[in-house]
């Protein structure tokens, strides 16, 4: 009952065009596709759920799901950040079934459309299945333009390290392995070590996400 409210709420503004834009100048001249959400061999049930509630006080959720017809399909994450006053506020779901070797690559290219409350994303990184909260993790923030298909590109040298919210040192941090990149996450945040506070209900449309090389 909760996916479908978001689905009334957060995609009935969807726009006619089939334009898409781009958030970068330069080629993609190397593509691999990581997760192609158009396919119908898409398999959306290997996304678990890393949010807030992981924590006694977290009351935020986030879930991908499948969104189909007969005309197209992609997926959609829904987030609902519930900010605490502790400062926990994050939703998100990452992907661990699979070891991807990105090394021969610049950066991620993300083809999504962010509509609702809140545009603020990141995505996380994580090397030699390494989960826990108290080693780093790799991440990257961006915005999104409001209710616009995109093509958003993230170089693998803007991902930064942290642990539990906090930036970490990236010249005493060992750096992320790309050759062993065993967890890929998408997030939406708000919390106390973030200088951008966001509340509320928003969805992130996804096409792909691609492993590329950008000239």
């Amino acid at each position: 009952m909760l996916v479908s409210t978001w689905l009334t709420f957060l995609l009935f503004t969807r726009t006619g065009t089939n334009s898409i834009k781009y958030s970068t100048n330069c080629s993609f001249t190397k593509e691999d596709v990581l997760f192609d959400f158009t396919k119908q061999s898409a398999v959306i049930n290997d996304w678990i759920e890393v949010s807030d509630t992981q924590r006694d006080v977290g009351k935020s959720k986030g879930v991908l799901v499948e969104q189909k017809s007969e005309q197209f399909q992609r997926g959609v994450f829904f987030s609902l950040l519930n900010p605490q006053p502790n400062g926990a506020a994050f939703a998100g779901v990452a992907y661990r079934k699979k070891t991807f070797d990105l090394s021969s690559f610049s950066g991620l290219k993300l083809s999504v459309r962010a509509q609702g409350e809140n545009y603020n994303y990141k995505v996380i990184l994580r090397h030699h299945h390494e989960e826990s909260s108290l080693v780093p993790s790799y991440e990257v923030f961006f915005e999104l333009p409001k209710n616009e298909m995109v093509q958003h590109y993230l170089p693998f040298k803007d991902f930064l390290p942290y642990s539990r919210g906090k930036a970490l040192d990236p010249n005493t941090t060992q750096a992320l392995d790309l050759k062993d990149v065993t967890s890929i996450g998408l997030q939406i945040y708000g919390g106390v070590y973030s200088t951008i506070k966001q509340h509320g209900t928003s969805s992130l449309e996804i096409d792909s996400i691609s492993a590329v090389t950008c000239e």
